[in-house]
């Protein structure tokens, strides 16, 4: 007889080591976490750990997936507002994105460490279409939504949904490259961050037919912090 598998309680264990794995991300980092600290963590044997994973980059990746449908399960419901005018549920997609991220921020620059680095480039490149697969569709009701009140130009809102993607993964690129590799004698240059979104958002306003100004793609509250953060970082290592 085929062996059957407990298929809520498979998921509840991996769920296990992928909460592990953010914990020690937070506390420890990438380069000082090992696996047999995840499964420690947990409780598990090493024989357990790889029936999930097969390795610890296996592991961080599944770790952003989680993070991707987390994100997408957050903002779904912005998207879905029967009430809100397109525009402002456009608006409050973008402020729960940025607000979802600065709740884990200490985690979240962690991974960029990983995420960013040359070993990852094309780990960063399979993960892309499948973030946009989650929130390209709740953008493009938005935009659908927008055309018929004719608040945005879109004529294909399918398509330009995985555009704004696009231009918001581009954005986020930046800005980790920025987070990362800054000087360390001048500290991560925030003005430059300033100008990427500023540059970003005039982008987004010109693809939906808007008026400058109309939208804020990353809230100055919010972005000012990820910076400071990775100055007082260097500070306490140094």
């Amino acid at each position: 007889m085929a062996r059957t598998v407990d298929q809520a309680a498979h998921a509840g264990r991996r769920a296990q080591f992928l909460d592990a794995a953010e914990l020690l991300l937070h506390t420890k980092g990438y380069e000082r976490m090992s696996v047999q600290d995840v499964w420690s963590q947990v409780g598990a044997s090493k024989g357990a750990f790889y029936h999930y994973f097969d390795s610890k980059q296996a592991l961080v990746e599944a770790v952003m997936e989680r993070m991707a449908d987390q994100i997408a399960a957050a903002v779904a419901p912005l998207a879905a507002d029967p009430d809100a005018p397109a525009l402002e549920k456009l608006q409050s997609f973008f402020t729960g994105l940025g607000r979802w991220k600065a709740q884990r921020r200490d985690l979240l620059v962690a991974l960029l460490r990983v995420w960013q680095s040359d070993d990852n480039a094309v780990v960063r490149q399979k993960l892309r279409p499948g973030i946009a697969d989650r929130i390209a569709p709740l953008l493009a009701g938005i935009l659908e939504q927008g055309a018929r009140e004719t608040t945005l130009a879109v004529t294909h809102p399918d398509a330009t949904g995985r555009v704004l993607v696009a231009l918001v993964q581009d954005l986020n690129d930046r800005l980790a490259e920025m987070i990362v590799s800054f000087d360390a004698t001048g500290g991560p240059d925030l003005s430059a961050a300033q100008e990427t979104v500023a540059a970003h958002t005039q982008a987004l306003e010109r693809i939906l037919g808007l008026a400058e100004h109309c939208l804020v793609l990353v809230e100055p509250t919010v972005l000012r912090p990820w910076f400071t953060a990775v100055d007082a970082a260097t500070e306490d290592a140094s």
